[in-house]
């Protein structure tokens, strides 16, 4: 059934919600996966710049930092200690205002040094191990936009003006296990724990396979050369990596019988350490050694990657704020899903998908379209709730602006 009302679609899906297929697939891609720390410098490179413009010039100015590469650096890790023999290499490239007239005099934007400074903050403040002065050299490979996107972008209108024709989705609600990959990794990851297990690294990447009620996840985690001493103190480590997700998995999952593989790739021979090879790393992170990243490759706007959901292929990371719709429009799709799912019992799944064009209102997009799978007969207030959603939060997406420039919102 389709109702259809100005650019707004509810279609029911006749599909088996995801939770109760057969088979499920998510993963998630931690604090130290490269493609997480290119995704976050180029994000926090983008909210460096929009600060600068807002105290600047009173407002955010034309840019997209959207298109970064991580280089992998050559290291030597050993049991007790190791070193890194070549640097990892972090290169930001995009699109950005650089000069600003005001009285006549044009003025230079550090674009630079503020690219520079946001990805020293983010090593210094979330890698322990990890110096961004000794360990990475840091890059940056921008430019003006064009004119004619310039002009979008900063076009003085009332509501901002897409500057692209691109598509957000989103869904709700999160599946069981989807909720656990995503609790493993933040457990993983959370300082309470690296306290605990300090030989942990930040570079952890959790895979989930759900068959029926039977659950194997797939933790690679690497773990910190010098605070491991040797191959018997890497086993236990592994081992209390491995019952620490266990025990995730009995408080988040009680529903599946959860099996749980810590670094599968390890040859491990017991009293043969010279023979041995497991996962070591010097600084916690695999982009120490060889392991590469990009912007857009890793989480989506849900913060996972699931393949048996809809996604838009998007980078989130490093878009300006105001008026690019490949941000905006990820994070308002999960915002719709997860207040229309919420508001009702009537729906058992919800996606959400949000068409803009390029030069339209950001709170006018094409298309807004919201399939569900229902829970019970769907009456005709459920579908006025919705479109009072949805009128709702495209009202409000200039709010977004400030939220994630706060770092309210998920994006990756």
């Amino acid at each position: 059934m389709v109702h259809q009302q100005s650019n707004v679609i509810l279609e029911e899906f006749k599909q088996v919600p995801v939770a109760k297929r057969d088979v499920e697939i998510v993963e998630r891609k931690g604090l130290g996966h490269p493609d997480y720390i290119i995704d976050s410098v180029c994000e926090l490179a983008s909210v460096n710049l929009s600060k600068y413009y807002l105290q600047r010039f009173g407002k955010i100015l034309h840019h997209n930092l959207d298109k970064g590469l991580l280089v992998g650096g050559r290291a030597a890790p050993r049991f007790g200690g190791g070193e890194l023999l070549e640097p990892i290499q972090i290169i930001v490239a995009g699109r950005a205002t650089t000069h600003v007239e005001r009285g006549g005099v044009w003025e230079e934007v550090p674009v630079g040094e503020l690219i520079l400074d946001a990805c020293r903050r983010f090593i210094k403040e979330r890698f322990r191990f990890l110096d961004p002065d000794r360990h990475i050299v840091i890059d940056y490979k921008v430019k003006p936009g064009s004119a004619d996107l310039v002009s979008v972008v900063e076009a003085d209108e009332e509501v901002p003006l897409a500057n692209d024709t691109s598509f957000g989705v989103g869904f709700a609600p999160f599946s069981p296990l989807e909720r656990l990959v995503y609790e493993v990794e933040s457990t993983i990851n959370s300082p309470q724990f690296k306290s605990r297990v300090k030989e942990s690294g930040e570079d952890c990447k959790v895979m989930g396979l759900r068959t029926n009620n039977s659950v194997r996840l797939t933790v690679a985690n690497g773990i910190v050369s010098h605070l491991t001493h040797d191959l018997d103190h890497y086993i236990s480590v592994k081992e209390e990596i491995a019952e620490a997700v266990r025990d995730i998995a009995a408080k988040t999952a009680p529903e599946y019988d959860v099996t749980v593989d810590v670094n599968t790739a390890d040859r491990i021979f017991p009293g043969q350490p010279e023979r041995s090879t497991v996962y070591l790393t010097v600084t916690g992170t695999s982009a120490e050694h060889g392991d590469d990243g990009n912007t857009g490759r890793g989480n989506r706007a849900s913060g996972l990657i699931t393949p048996f959901r809809f996604m838009s292929m998007e980078a989130t990371a490093g878009k300006n704020p105001v008026s690019h719709v490949g941000k905006l429009y990820n994070v308002l799709a999960f915002r719709m899903a997860e207040r229309i799912y919420s508001s009702t019992d009537a729906f058992e799944e919800v996606y959400v998908k949000v068409l803009s064009q390029i030069g339209r209102r950001i709170d006018q997009p094409l298309s807004v379209t919201v399939n569900y799978v229902p829970a019970r007969p769907v009456r005709s207030g459920d579908v006025a709730e919705v479109r009072a959603i949805v009128d709702e939060e495209l009202s409000r997406i200039t709010e977004l602006t400030r939220l994630i420039l706060e770092g309210k919102v998920r994006l990756f």
